[in-house]
């Protein structure tokens, strides 16, 4: 693992000054804004424009990995990204600044794009959950250090706009001299959501739960920090301890998933940042240590959530269809950031700062729900190998479901036959294909046995007929019980 680790060391670097950059910016920007005398409504549109821009790189960043590759795609987000910080230093107005946000978010879309299809494409199905997960830490540590700069500089000044730009052109140099082979990108991918959550609906719905929840906590924060008392020095300790929680989880975290379904994990960690958000809503202001107490273990939680999604997902995809899938994965999570600023910014005028981690809790018991439901459904992908994703968990009788079992091991062994010795296939039963086996399994066992039965039942109820007590007539075939009852 370490030899691979060392592999991607350039991408992770050239990640880390990346985020740097975007943690203090990510701090700046409410703060400025804030002693600018925007409004929380106007803050909370700010950071839904970020998304709009970054859904139209969604679309943008294929068609330039097909066009110029990876690192020159890489280079081109970098170069966006330290335009847009400096003219929001030098321009402060609420258009502009949405504006300007927009096409960050554009600038984002690219370069995460570019790292997240560079690492799928270096990992496996035994390894990609310690891939992410280092990438993960590496990306939070990096934001801890960007927020921890945030106190180094008066935020009415130049300084730390520049600082964020600096840290944008530094990135470049790593990626630069990198001697990685970059995935391959022949054709623009056609990005097919649906087709995604077929395949992988947890995944998608992670994926969505992220956007909603995380992109407003990003977002309004310090907002709520602000509000509960935190002065400026103790504003960027709140996002750094934050922060801090959901680096320190990563690699441990990303090892058990490895081992394990990954669905499991996502389950745990929803059901515990929805108390925790609970938790802080309720007293996140009573004292200083509490709040940074509570924010620290919500972190904790909360921010594995897209590392997770993101590695089940790809666990059932096959390894040329890794940019695809980056790219679909990221439209999805930047279309539910678009919302989630906006609406929280709205519950937050409505009944206060502390809502916002109501509004957060809601969301974490919507996706646990969700996904204790998927795994009463369905199977997880194995883990050797991207293979058949079969839809056993029916609650039909044992008869069926032994020979639609059968059916789905006799498609996964041709197809694994077929496949190449990587062990990379697409899945050979669908959720909608599956169901509709199941449907005509089930009906024509029903047939089968209303024909078997419907002869000897009728002598069996018009021998008893004439008699004055109750008959029971219990047939068990199959799994399919069926009780006549008469009497008088």
């Amino acid at each position: 693992m370490q030899k691979q680790l060392w592999a991607i060391a350039a991408i992770l670097l050239s990640t880390a000054l990346y985020i740097m950059g975007n943690g203090l910016i990510g701090v700046l920007i409410p703060v400025r804004a804030h002693a600018e005398g925007f409004s929380n409504l106007i803050l909370g549109v700010i950071g839904s424009f970020y998304f709009v821009g970054f859904v139209t790189g969604c679309f943008a960043g294929p068609r330039l990995l097909a066009r110029v590759g990876h690192s020159r795609t890489f280079g081109i987000g970098a170069g966006m990204s330290a335009a847009a910080i400096l003219l929001q230093s030098m321009f402060v107005s609420p258009l502009l600044w949405i504006v300007l946000r927009g096409f960050f978010g554009v600038a984002a879309a690219c370069i995460y794009m570019v790292i997240e299809s560079w690492l799928n494409d270096r990992a496996t199905n035994e390894n990609r959950g310690r891939i992410f997960s280092a990438y993960l830490t590496v990306n939070f540590s990096a934001i801890i250090v960007g927020q921890m700069l945030f106190g180094t500089a008066k935020p009415e000044s130049f300084a730390l706009f520049s600082l964020a730009a600096i840290f944008y052109a530094l990135c470049l140099i790593p990626m630069g001299l990198t001697r990685l082979p970059q995935p391959h990108a022949a054709h623009v991918p056609v990005l097919r959501p649906l087709r995604l959550y077929d395949i992988s609906p947890v995944g998608v719905m992670g994926c969505i739960a992220v956007g909603f929840a995380n992109s407003a906590v990003w977002t309004l924060a310090p907002v709520f920090a602000q509000g509960h008392g935190l002065n400026k020095g103790w504003l960027s300790v709140f996002m750094s301890v934050f922060t801090l929680g959901g680096a320190a989880i990563q690699l441990p975290l990303g090892r058990i998933s490895d081992r394990m379904d990954r669905r499991y994990i996502i389950a745990f960690v929803c059901v515990a940042a929805a108390a925790l958000g609970l938790a802080l809503g309720t007293f996140g202001g009573l004292h200083r240590w509490l709040t940074l107490t509570l924010i620290g273990c919500f972190g904790l939680v909360a921010l594995p959530l897209y590392g997770l999604s993101v590695a089940h997902a790809n666990d059932r995809i096959p390894r040329e269809e890794f940019v695809e899938t980056s790219a679909t994965l990221l439209l999805i999570n930047s279309l539910s950031s678009v919302l989630g600023p906006t609406v929280a910014a709205l519950v937050i005028g409505r009944f206060g700062t502390g809502a916002l981690f109501f509004y957060t809790a809601a969301i974490h018991v919507a996706m646990a729900a969700f996904t204790i439901t998927r795994i009463t459904m369905k199977r997880a992908a194995p883990t050797a190998c991207g293979g058949t994703v079969s839809l056993i968990g029916f609650r039909v009788c044992p008869f069926l479901a032994a020979r639609f079992s059968a059916r789905s091991r006799l498609t996964e062994a041709r197809s694994t036959a077929r496949s190449s010795s990587s062990c990379e296939h697409r899945p050979s039963v669908t959720g909608s294909t599956a169901l509709m086996l199941v449907a005509f399994q089930w009906l024509r066992s029903r047939i089968f046995w209303m024909v078997a039965l419907v002869v000897p039942i009728r002598r069996m109820m018009s021998a008893s007929a004439n008699s004055g007590w109750l008959r029971r007539i219990q047939y068990t075939a199959s799994g399919l019980s069926c009780r006549l009852e008469t009497g008088v």
